[in-house]
């Protein structure tokens, strides 16, 4: 068991040198590098845009964010990592074709900075609706001319599962549409029509909330990604909420620089009463995962309480009970053990951003459920394993 005078004294080391600056400096630095994602969701009333952006963002823009009416039939709702223009279908009855109306919402949005230019065109109607309207048709090919990539989202599918293989597939008047959406004709004349959408998306979320596991939603967000501009990639990936694998394909460089920075910090052995240089590293870390995963922590955890994370990381690193079974290790860190504490640390605060991102962890109880994803012995060892094995 470690000494209580030499454990209280490394604490208060650990109190004066951690704040919770290295968190948030590191934060706002991700939030700013990866950028807003701005989609524009097109269609009628009813079709199901507001269900349809919940479902894949886990955002109800119909009661959360910041909403400016740029002008009639157009709204622009937006946070720190998604932008939502959301632009109502052709309005019957105007002395305005669906060209030209549709036109003139997009020259409107293009004066706008750059940060709220569109990426990719949500184009949604209902899947029941048989056929694309010719209003529908003038739209598309208006989104297709400003070089707009354009999704055609059917939405409200109406599901029917296999008896035997347990799949499900459209019911038969929904395929019948999509067979002729993909080699479409003038009903009236037979002749071929050109539709210029790239791609086809059948989708139905859980309730009219977008609350729960819907049907199609993972392929629309695969392809909006595929569509998606090179230099917004990572910007969809951040804003999406539904593919939590790609998340984490961003937040282990995070981790492994982290990890390498930790190991070059402890270069010459750190005995263990200095060892909170470490802590700004993985505040540093955390605050970049935290953005990753699109939580705001500054608002979720207090100022004070960011920084007792902090004083925990370190604690757990002063820890010389931990420190005195690893091999080698004695009463000072080296580089090694200084990277595989690091590495499994943001391991440990990973899952604990994937918890609370998909609503397993209340946001506000992060600061007391914490403890529970601080790295032991094992995670610790596991690490050290992997590091030396990787160098061999």
């Amino acid at each position: 068991m470690p000494d209580p005078a030499e454990a209280a004294e490394a604490t208060g080391e650990s109190v004066r040198k951690i704040d919770e600056r290295a968190f948030l400096e590191a934060n706002a630095e991700s939030k700013s590098a990866y950028g807003r994602f701005n989609l524009a969701v097109i269609g009628g009333s009813g079709v199901g845009k507001s269900s349809l952006v919940n479902a894949v963002f886990g955002r109800d823009w119909a009661k959360v964010g910041k909403g400016l009416p740029v002008t009639r039939g157009v709204q622009f709702y937006h946070d720190d990592s998604l932008g939502i223009w959301d632009v109502e279908g052709f309005e019957i009855g105007s002395p305005v074709s669906p060209a030209e109306q549709l036109r003139a919402h997009l020259a409107m949005i293009a004066e706008h900075p750059a940060d709220r230019q569109i990426a990719v065109v949500w184009y949604c109607v209902k899947a029941n609706d048989d056929r694309l309207t010719p209003a529908d048709i003038a739209m598309i090919r208006e989104l297709d001319a400003a070089g707009l990539p354009v999704i055609l989202v059917l939405t409200k599918v109406d599901w029917i599962k296999n008896p035997i293989t347990g799949q499900r597939g459209a019911a038969k008047d929904v395929q019948a549409f999509v067979d002729w959406l993909e080699s479409p004709v003038n009903d009236a004349t037979g002749e071929p029509l050109d539709i210029p959408y790239q791609r086809i998306v059948l989708v139905s979320t859980r309730d009219k909330h977008g609350k729960g596991k819907g049907h199609g939603l993972g392929e629309l967000v695969a392809e909006t990604l595929a569509l998606s501009p090179e230099n917004e990639k990572d910007a969809f990936r951040v804003a999406q909420r539904l593919n939590l694998p790609w998340k984490r394909e961003l937040a282990r460089p995070v981790i492994t620089s982290a990890s390498g920075a930790a190991a070059a910090a402890a270069a010459v052995p750190v005995p263990i009463a200095d060892a909170a240089i470490l802590a700004p590293i993985q505040l540093g870390m955390m605050g970049r995962i935290s953005a990753i995963y699109d939580l705001d922590m500054k608002t979720m955890m207090s100022a004070g309480a960011l920084a007792q994370v902090g004083v925990q990381l370190a604690g757990r690193a002063l820890a010389s009970s931990l420190l005195k079974i690893i091999p080698g290790a004695g009463n000072v860190m080296n580089a090694g053990i200084a990277a595989a504490l690091t590495a499994a640390t943001g391991e440990g605060w990973m899952r604990m951003c994937e918890q609370v991102h998909t609503g397993k962890l209340d946001g506000d109880k992060i600061s007391d459920s914490w403890g529970e994803y601080v790295p032991g012995f094992l995670d610790v060892a596991r690490k050290i394993a992997e590091r030396r094995l990787g160098k061999s």
